[in-house]
C-alpha cells in the first residue's frame, strides 16, 4: 500500500489481520520511507508478531505484508516473508502468493548469471532476485521480464526504496485485487482486506498485469506475451477465500450458497434438516437447505481459537480428535436424519470423525455432501493440499469412501455442476486438482521441498 503522508504499516498489519486465513505460519510487514527498507517478520499469527514497538522502525508511507503458509520451503523463520533481497537494481522487498514450478532451473541460472547466493528455500526468494537482477529501464519492463521465465502461480508485490511494484501472474492463478484509501493506493489477495482499513474496492488486478505505485502516481501496464487464457484457482472460491471477498465479480458467499444448491438438484435426499461444517461450508449448507426445502440448522459449533500449535496433546486429548475442533450440538441433531455440507474431502482423514462424532450426539442418518468434486490430483499452483499417494479419491472409488467416512449417503458436486455455478464452462477457472488438466506442463513428482538440500 501507498499512503502519501502517513505511516502505512499500521494499516498493513490490520490488512494481514483481515488475511490470517490465508496463512498461519509467519507473517511479515516491509515499510519503506524513500530511502531505506524496514522489515519486521516471525513465526506465527499476525497478533503473535507485532506489538507496539515492533511499528516504531517501520516508518514510512509505502508498506507490503504478508501471511504464510508454506508452498515450497518448509515452515522455517528464514522462508518468513516480505524476504529482503538486494541485486542489480538494490534493494528489494517481496511477497509471494502461488508457486513457482521452474524453480531449480531459474536458481541455478541467477547463481550463473547474477552470482546470486541464497538465504531461504522458498520460490518467492528466487522471483525477489529475479526482480533485483531483472534487464529494463523501468519496474514494469523487469516484472514483464520475469513473466518471460517463471512458470506456475504468482501474485506478487516488490517494495523497493522508491516503489511498490504488484503483479499477477498471465492465467490469474491466484486472486489480488485493488483499492483506493484517501489519496493512496493498496493492492491485496482478497477485498476484504481493503473493507477492514476502509479502503474502496475498485476492481480486481487483471491477469499479466503490471501495477506500479509511487511519487509519481499509478501506472498499470499489460504484458502482451500471454495466450489470453485465464486459470482463476477454482479452489479459491470453494474454500480459500472468506465468504465476504468478491472475487471475478461476485460475492463469495453467494457463489457457496449457489453450489450448496446445485448440490441439493444433483443429490437430492428425504432428511430432516441440513447442516454445515462450519464455518466454510455454511453458505453452502444454507444454499443446500433453500434448494431443497430442508430446514438449515447449526449442528456443529466449531472452536474458532483454534489454530497451529507446536504443543503436542497428550494421548487423552489425542482420543477426544475432533473435539477440540467441532463440538455438537446434540439437542438439536439426536434422532434426525441430517444432511451434512463440507467444502471438501481430501486426505479423507477428518469426515470420518466428524460423522462419528454425530453419530455418537444421536444424529439417525448421515448424508454427506461435497461442494468441491473428488480431489484426484495434487495442486502445484499454491494450494498445499496432499500428495496424489495421500488423496483418498484418487485411489478410493465413491463406495470406497463412502464406507472410510460411515455416512449412509455420500454425494460429490460435479466439475460440470460446479463450473456452471462460477460460470467457468468455457473455460477461466483452474480445476486440476480435480480433471488433471493444469494450466501449465508440470512434473507430477515436484516436492515442497525441492530446493532443500
Amino acid at each position: 500500500m501507498h499512503m502519501p503522508g502517513e505511516e502505512a504499516s499500521r494499516l498493513a498489519f490490520f490488512g494481514l489481520f483481515a488475511l490470517q486465513h490465508r496463512g498461519q505460519e509467519s507473517a511479515g510487514i516491509a515499510t519503506s520511507d524513500g530511502h531505506v527498507i524496514n522489515v519486521h517478520s516471525q513465526m506465527g499469527l499476525v497478533t503473535q508478531i507485532f506489538r507496539e514497538q515492533d511499528f516504531y522502525p517501520l516508518v514510512g508511507d509505502m508498506a507490503i505484508g504478508h501471511t504464510r503458509y508454506s508452498t515450497t520451503g518448509s515452515s522455517l523463520l528464514c522462508n518468513a516473508q516480505p524476504i529482503l533481497v538486494e541485486g542489480y537494481h538494490g534493494k528489494l522487498a517481496l511477497a509471494h502468493n502461488g508457486n513457482i514450478i521452474n524453480t531449480l532451473q531459474l536458481k541455478n541460472q541467477l547463481k550463473e548469471q547474477s552470482n546470486c547466493s541464497f538465504s531461504s528455500t522458498t520460490d518467492s526468494e528466487i522471483i525477489a532476485l529475479l526482480m533485483a537482477n531483472a534487464p529494463g529501464t523501468s519496474w514494469h519492463q523487469r516484472a514483464f521480464h520475469c513473466m518471460n521465465v517463471l512458470n506456475g502461480a504468482y501474485s506478487f508485490v516488490a517494495l523497493t526504496e522508491e516503489s511498490i511494484i504488484a503483479v499477477r501472474d498471465p492465467l490469474g492463478i491466484r486472486p489480488m485485487c485493488l483499492g483506493k484509501i484517501n489519496n493512496g493506493w493498496i493492492v491485496a489477495s482478497e477485498s476484504c482486506a481493503l473493507e477492514h482499513i476502509g479502503a474502496e474496492y475498485v476492481r480486481d488486478v487483471d491477469p499479466g498485469e503490471v501495477i506500479v505505485i509511487n511519487k509519481k502516481g499509478f501506472e498499470s501496464h499489460h504484458w502482451s506475451g500471454g495466450s489470453g487464457q485465464r486459470a482463476m484457482c477454482v479452489f479459491e472460491l470453494i474454500y480459500f477465500a472468506r465468504p465476504d471477498s468478491i472475487m471475478e465479480g461476485s460475492l463469495v458467499y453467494a457463489s457457496r450458497q449457489q453450489m450448496g444448491a446445485e448440490l441439493a438438484k444433483e443429490h437430492p435426499v428425504d432428511a430432516d434438516l441440513v447442516i454445515g461444517i462450519p464455518d466454510s461450508s455454511t453458505a453452502a449448507a444454507v444454499g443446500y437447505a433453500k434448494e431443497s426445502g430442508i430446514p438449515y440448522s447449526d449442528g456443529l459449533i466449531k472452536n474458532r481459537y483454534v489454530g497451529r500449535t507446536f504443543i503436542e496433546p497428550e494421548q487423552r486429548l489425542r482420543d477426544i480428535g475432533v473435539r477440540q475442533k467441532f463440538n455438537p450440538l446434540s439437542e438439536v441433531i439426536s434422532g434426525q436424519r441430517l444432511v451434512v455440507v463440507d467444502d471438501s474431502i481430501v486426505r479423507g482423514t477428518t469426515t470420518p470423525h466428524v460423522v462419528n462424532l454425530l453419530r455418537k450426539s444421536g444424529a439417525k442418518e448421515i448424508h454427506m455432501r461435497v461442494c468441491a468434486p473428488p480431489i484426484k490430483y495434487p495442486c502445484y499452483m499454491g494450494v498445499d493440499m496432499a500428495t496424489q499417494d495421500e488423496l483418498v479419491a484418487a485411489n478410493t472409488d465413491l463406495a470406497g469412501i463412502k464406507k472410510m467416512t460411515g455416512a449412509d449417503t455420500l454425494g460429490y458436486l460435479s466439475v460440470q455442476g460446479l463450473l456452471k455455478v462460477v460460470g467457468g464452462q468455457s473455460g477461466g477457472f483452474c480445476d486440476a486438482c480435480f480433471t488433471g488438466n493444469y494450466p501449465v506442463p508440470v512434473q507430477l513428482q515436484l516436492s515442497k521441498l525441492s530446493l532443500e538440500g
